[in-house]
């Protein structure tokens, strides 16, 4: 463990990379009854992120951010590979924010077995095999079985994740009433750029070009949220799809509004908790982003 210099908040910032380290250095401010707040990330931290910790601060006492990415939920290896690992950034941009902990560790730390696999199979329920689950067969196996390691490592109160990932909070949600965990999942809303782009760290992949492009995707699902009490379920995918299909180079994956407890295509406008998603490559980049309508 290292402490970097003091935050403007006139916090220091404790880097730790083991599992024990880590469960040393929270145990006396356990003891003391202090909240701990999880902010689980795979790094290449953004606003995004950031408004995670800022929501994380308000709700506990001490702020544990986690940077790790994670092999066991990349269906792509090449994916895994470019996937982006600014640390030096990251851990400024921590700094800066007043978090308390960042927990970096290795992968032999998290999978000592790795690459051989280990024993992990939940039911997350049918919506797993959806959408995502559809095309990243796998994903959200890998998924629960990091953030429940981290869980284990940490044992917040709460967790904060971002809506971006919609899906993925619905399944570590299932992961924790499966297993009975004791932490409370809280999902903060989507940070976007001033031209409507849903801040992710795979959007530093896109070409000027591409990001031009990718605006479509933010353009439909705002779309379908301003229209949805005045067209059929037909017209506004129709429509929106129409919108995508007007760039070029966005080669779309799936649109669909949904219920946001099962993920399955809804039938009637009066349906509460409705969720439009979109997934969609754009040149090499995959991007998703959604909507909550109601």
């Amino acid at each position: 463990m290292y402490n970097l210099a003091p935050s403007k908040q006139d916090k220091i910032l404790e880097v730790i990379a083991t599992v024990a380290e880590l469960e040393s250095s929270l145990k006396p401010l356990k003891a003391k009854g202090l909240k701990i707040a999880l902010v689980p990330t795979m790094g290449a931290l953004h606003n995004g992120h950031l408004s995670l910790i800022a929501e994380a601060q308000k709700k506990a006492d001490v702020v544990v951010c986690s940077i790790f990415v994670n092999p066991t939920q990349f269906t792509d290896p090449k994916d895994l590979e470019k996937y982006p690992r600014p640390l030096e950034h990251d851990i400024k941009m921590l700094t800066e924010a007043g978090c308390n902990f960042v927990f970096m560790p290795s992968v032999k730390e998290m999978y000592p077995s790795y690459p051989s696999p280990e024993n992990w199979a939940i039911d997350l329920g049918n919506a797993e095999y959806v959408l995502e689950g559809e095309f990243r067969k796998g994903h959200y196996q890998g998924v629960t079985q990091i953030v429940f390691k981290l869980f284990d490592a940490v044992k917040p109160d709460v967790a904060f994740f971002g809506q971006k990932d919609f899906q993925q909070v619905l399944m570590i949600k299932n992961m924790v009433n499966e297993l009975g965990l004791d932490v409370e999942i809280m999902t903060c809303p989507i940070i976007r750029e001033e031209d409507g782009l849903a801040m992710s760290s795979r959007n530093i992949h896109l070409s000027p070009t591409d990001r031009a492009h990718s605006l479509v995707l933010s353009k439909a699902l705002f779309f379908i949220e301003q229209n949805y009490e005045k067209q059929s379920f037909s017209d506004l995918l129709r429509n929106a799809k129409q919108i995508i299909n007007e760039a070029p180079d966005v080669e779309l994956d799936y649109l669909t509004i949904v219920d946001g407890d099962t993920l399955l295509p809804i039938t009637e406008k009066a349906h509460q908790n409705t969720v439009a998603l979109v997934a969609a490559k754009v040149g090499e980049t995959r991007l998703i982003d959604n909507v909550i309508i109601n």
